[in-house]
């Protein structure tokens, strides 16, 4: 081990003691038994950092049944959902575990589902990982902790590079999805990816169709939820992945000529973004919806372009059909449907306050946008607020100040009304009870006319709303 070496593996055994002194003893249960145990892959990237959490990852030569059984014995709680793949994982006290047998994992040229093969030593299992600098391991098992890193990955770490440990179309080919984990993790690492990995990955960036759609969508998460999603987002563009898993955002790049001038709505949208996550502390921090619908919320505005005579471009009812567009994406992805629907209200909603104009919405239009926005109404004001991107300080004030001025027309209706519980002054019951109806669609309809009139009007008590659910009943349409 040379110098270099054995400062980082240093680093790196310190790091594990003072952060997981589990991981030691459980290392002496595999060799007890006759096994090897290594710490792997990003938790040694992390130690060497300085930043290694609980969740560790290690390698073994032991078969997945063979680590189970040691981890049921050593650990708190076992579990092996990911037995089929290698990987058995455990807790104890506060620290995770993940042991994976050595193994060398590959697509076929066409398959969804990757092949797994079990290795036969510690080299090969790291010939197979994604990146140099995560193809570094701690033996454990050994007379003394040994540092391993056979593809140079320290050196690349101080670089910030990241490069894979083989030929990178080989890589690539072997496992299509890793080219989105360099995306991943330049950004969460704000490392930059090596000039021939780019290349490869703009070649085969195809390939990424094999992978299924909840391994595609884990990663775009990461990347979505990673301190600097720009960066991943722009690679996934420039390097042709997301014309394929995400193709509404590369489409975002719209052609501007030089008499129909419009923002880059990409560039607007990124910038959105990045101002979503700047006031995420008002979602109690980090937020999926909140960044699919900053990401998302313009993805209607190439299909509803249109020329304006004389100069400029319009984009009418863009709004709708990119609500549209994102809750399909999103299901395509394989998002659950809370998810879904979530990004689709927040992108349907995002144009309501341009209405709002120096602040004439009556309080009825003002009910019916918290009515609207419904649970998601923080996540509203939000998306509102990172929607104004224009450089011009004095507009973008007098923006923020017209906000403020509805945000405080919602406390005080708050206040007064109780918003977020909108609801008729009459309930079902007294409703069939007054009109003398069963269970129907007339009872939803009397239903319905209530909620408008509260919308409108307010709180107006149950004996006036009893005399204009009657007058109503009465003068309604053909019976």
């Amino acid at each position: 081990m040379n110098s270099a070496l054995g400062a980082a593996g240093e680093l790196a055994i310190r790091s594990l003691i003072a952060r997981a002194p589990l991981a030691s003893s459980l290392a002496q249960e595999f060799k007890s038994k006759g096994f090897t145990l290594a710490l792997v892959g990003g938790s040694v990237r992390d130690a060497i950092l300085g930043r290694l959490g609980n969740d560790l990852d290690f390698t073994t030569n032991a078969l997945p049944q063979q680590s189970k059984k040691i981890l049921q014995a050593w650990a708190e709680n076992v579990w092996d959902t990911g037995i089929a793949f290698g990987t058995v994982a455990g807790r104890r006290g506060d620290t995770t575990v993940e042991v994976t047998t050595y193994r060398s994992e590959h697509y076929d040229l066409d398959s969804r589902k990757p092949d797994v093969v079990y290795g036969k030593d510690i080299l090969g299992d790291l010939s197979r990982r994604d990146f140099t600098v995560n193809s570094m391991a701690l033996e454990l098992t050994g007379v003394e902790p040994e540092f391993i890193d056979p593809f140079h990955g320290l050196q690349d770490l101080a670089q910030k590079a990241l490069q894979t440990p083989v030929n990178p179309d080989d890589s690539f080919t072997d496992d299509p999805l890793r080219m989105m984990r360099a995306a991943r993790f330049a950004s969460q690492l704000d490392f930059e990816i090596s000039p021939n990995v780019m290349t490869s990955i703009k070649k085969l960036s195809p390939r990424i169709s094999i992978v299924s759609a909840e391994r595609v969508r884990d990663e775009f998460i990461k990347i979505l939820m990673s301190p600097n999603p720009r960066i991943g987002i722009t690679i996934l563009v420039n390097s042709g992945l997301a014309e394929i898993v995400i193709p509404e955002i590369p489409r975002l790049r719209l052609e501007i000529d030089e008499h129909h001038h419009h923002k880059d709505v990409f560039e607007h949208s990124i910038t959105v973004l990045e101002q979503a996550i700047a006031q995420e502390d008002r979602l109690e921090g980090p937020n999926l919806v909140i960044r699919l619908a900053a990401l998302l919320h313009d993805i209607g505005k190439p299909k509803t372009r249109s020329y304006i005579e004389g100069g400029g471009v319009s984009f009418h009812h863009h709004e709708v059909v990119g609500a549209r567009l994102a809750k399909k994406r999103l299901q395509e992805l394989r998002f659950d449907s809370h998810t879904c629907e979530a990004v689709e209200t927040l992108t349907a909603l995002h144009l309501r306050f341009h209405g709002y104009g120096e602040g004439e919405w009556s309080d009825s239009a003002v009910r019916r946008y918290v009515r609207d926005a419904g649970a998601l109404l923080t996540h509203l004001h939000v998306l509102t607020r990172a929607d104004c991107t224009t450089r011009n300080r004095i507009k973008a004030m007098h923006l923020s100040g017209v906000y403020d001025s509805l945000e405080t027309r919602i406390n005080i209706l708050m206040e007064q009304e109780e918003l977020s519980k909108i609801r008729p002054d009459l309930d079902g019951a007294q409703v069939m009870a007054l009109l003398n109806l069963k269970p129907s669609r007339e009872v939803g309809a009397a239903m319905d006319f209530l909620m408008e009139l509260r919308l409108d009007q307010g709180t107006i008590g149950q004996e006036r709303a009893t005399a204009e659910l009657l007058n109503w009943w009465e003068n309604r349409g053909p019976k």
